[in-house]
């Protein structure tokens, strides 16, 4: 719901937060897993093939280009759009973190948790690059993520694939699948409700 015109930005809903936040996320998540499993599909056993690399730049990349449909959906609602980007640009360190600790308590290891620095440092180096690629205050519409996506593209497939990363983008239709789930958060964020309903 839009807030009235007079109140102030500091007067934020924590309902509207949490709700956007967790919907947000969870299609974050959920496309990530598709395009990851798209990729790795379409490599299959090749030499030089990195399922965690896959991953991890797959979920920077969408955790990016979502947080840029938040900011333009939530426009009207700015106290909003502030809690909710940065969530969403939390979100792969946010996964990171439950990964590990998941390990830490599954396998009684406590010196798991020495590995997050290393993992941040990583995960902090690919989220600079989508974010650079894909500024603040632009919807990553379907040129912006064709653009962006040959260039994450690359940045996952192992070298002397026989397709180039355009080809490979293309064929697999991967632009479609991202640009459905960032035109979703986008409505979401301007009226409240998932398009259809009510």
């Amino acid at each position: 719901m839009t807030p009235p015109p007079n109140t102030p930005v500091a007067d934020v809903s924590p309902d509207r937060i949490a709700t956007f936040s967790a919907f947000a996320s969870m299609g974050s998540l959920s496309i990530t897993q598709d395009l990851t499993h798209a990729v790795l599909r379409s490599i299959g056993d090749m030499d030089g093939t990195d399922p965690e690399l896959v991953a991890e730049e797959t979920l920077c990349l969408v955790a990016t280009a979502t947080a840029r449909a938040a900011e333009i959906g939530l426009q009207d609602e700015p106290g909003h759009a502030q809690a909710i980007r940065q969530t969403l640009l939390n979100l792969p360190f946010t996964y990171r973190d439950y990964l590990i600790g998941h390990a830490m308590v599954a396998q009684e290891d406590p010196e798991l948790s020495g590995i997050a620095e290393e993992v941040r440092s990583r995960l902090s180096r690919k989220q600079e690059f989508y974010t650079t690629h894909l500024p603040q205050g632009q919807f990553p519409g379907p040129h912006a993520l064709k653009d962006k996506m040959e260039l994450w593209m690359g940045r996952v497939s192992p070298p002397k694939l026989p397709e180039s990363p355009q080809e490979r983008l293309e064929s697999l239709g991967l632009v479609d699948q991202l640009l459905a789930h960032v035109k979703l958060v986008l409505a979401y964020g301007r009226r409240g409700e998932i398009p259809g309903e009510g």
